[in-house]
């Protein structure tokens, strides 16, 4: 009897996971930019906190589980994250990764093949919009560097930058921004005097910096600021060999500053991608991470939020978790026409659902309407030295 018993409760315990919704979430955890990663991956948890406090899943509110991975920032480590994901705990989805080389390379190696939908939640790498080949099951909450790295040329050259050097971490994602920034500069009539590559995680970039300086006064850094960012700038400023740096957001934390000092950042400027505060789908989202006390403005949180809650609504819209058919609901959850959807509004969008209407979500990082390549528009900020902080002012 007891043996019957145990076998019973062993049924009861699978079917009940059975009827669950799980998505895969791989993050940088570990690797260059844990301090990024951390308030992202809050979000994405918060997300699915307002699911499941606002009905779950479907008619008989099932749970909506997020399974956390550690990607690493590393395409390696990605493939080997997704991997189990998909293979062992079976997710339906994926959001995530964080890093562009990350969500290239699990996508590539495992959840095309497996046809398992990808929404990243900041691989911003122009690559991305091309890699598929009649599939649609790669998409991103956050805006290619097609459109960052011509922001960041449109600011070097408001801030006065005639030439510039440019030095970048031989990876999937700072070697396309850079070119991309490249491009945007030269074709607005700057001159790049310098255009080198360097390998992460030096102990001293001492030979590199010396190759760039004395060409520019000012320097284009793409790097992550924990495999290498930090220590390329702080040779750069040990030797005076440039005067000016600007770069992307995988050098914006506040590591940066507590390794280098606010006194010697006060002609840095970073960019990365920003919500637009002044909408009201923003100043709902700000409301909901005030509460939780997750940090709304930070690089990439808003976005997280957003390719979480989308995943859901996404799979509620599909009527089930069925991998063919979320990538088709995730354009029809995202666009128009149909009822505005904001953050937070899981109830909302659950009762219009299952009375047989459309919704339109419109998120906490912004527009969310995607285009052929699964890209979203975006919008980017600048940030500066302010009061020893990090402040950040929307590019308009």
């Amino acid at each position: 009897m007891k043996n019957v018993l145990m076998a019973t409760a062993a049924t009861l315990l699978a079917t009940s996971a059975m009827a669950d919704v799980n998505i895969g979430n791989p993050m940088a955890m570990t690797g260059p930019i844990p301090d990024l990663n951390a308030p992202i991956a809050a979000a994405v948890d918060l997300a699915a906190t307002h699911v499941n406090a606002q009905g779950g899943m479907f008619a008989d509110g099932e749970a909506f589980n997020v399974i956390r991975a550690d990607s690493a920032c590393d395409p390696t480590a990605a493939v080997d994250a997704v991997t189990k994901l998909i293979n062992v705990n079976g997710v339906s989805a994926i959001v995530g990764p964080v890093c562009s080389g990350a969500t290239i390379a699990q996508a590539e190696s495992v959840a095309i093949p497996a046809g398992v939908l990808t929404l990243s939640v900041s691989a911003s790498s122009p690559a991305i919009s091309t890699m598929e080949d009649g599939t649609d099951l790669v998409f991103r909450a956050a805006a290619s560097d097609a459109y960052q790295g011509v922001a960041l040329a449109e600011l070097a050259m408001a801030n006065g930058y005639s030439d510039i050097a440019v030095s970048y971490a031989n990876d999937d994602y700072n070697a396309a921004i850079a070119a991309v920034f490249v491009e945007a500069f030269e074709g607005m009539g700057g001159t790049v005097t310098a255009n080198e590559a360097h390998e992460p995680n030096k102990a001293s970039y001492r030979s590199e910096v010396a190759t760039m300086g004395g060409t520019s006064d000012n320097l284009a850094l793409f790097s992550y600021y924990g495999s290498g960012g930090i220590t390329l700038m702080r040779n750069a400023l040990e030797t005076s060999a440039f005067t000016n740096f600007i770069g992307a957001d995988g050098m914006l934390s506040d590591e940066l500053i507590e390794q280098i000092g606010a006194e010697n950042l006060m002609t840095s400027t970073f960019t990365t991608s920003a919500s637009d505060a002044s909408t009201p789908s923003f100043a709902a989202w700000a409301a909901l991470a005030d509460e939780a006390g997750v940090p709304a403005s930070d690089p990439f949180v808003a976005n997280g939020y957003d390719a979480t809650f989308m995943m859901a609504l996404a799979i509620e819209h599909a009527g089930s978790d069925d991998r063919e058919a979320i990538a088709a609901s995730l354009r029809a959850i995202a666009s128009g026409p149909g009822e505005v959807i904001l953050p937070g509004q899981w109830a909302e969008a659950k009762a219009i659902l299952a009375a047989g209407g459309d919704i339109n979500y419109e998120g906490a990082a912004g527009n969310q309407d995607f285009d052929e390549n699964g890209d979203v528009a975006g919008n980017f900020s600048k940030s500066t030295i302010v009061d020893g902080a990090w402040a950040a002012e929307l590019i308009q």
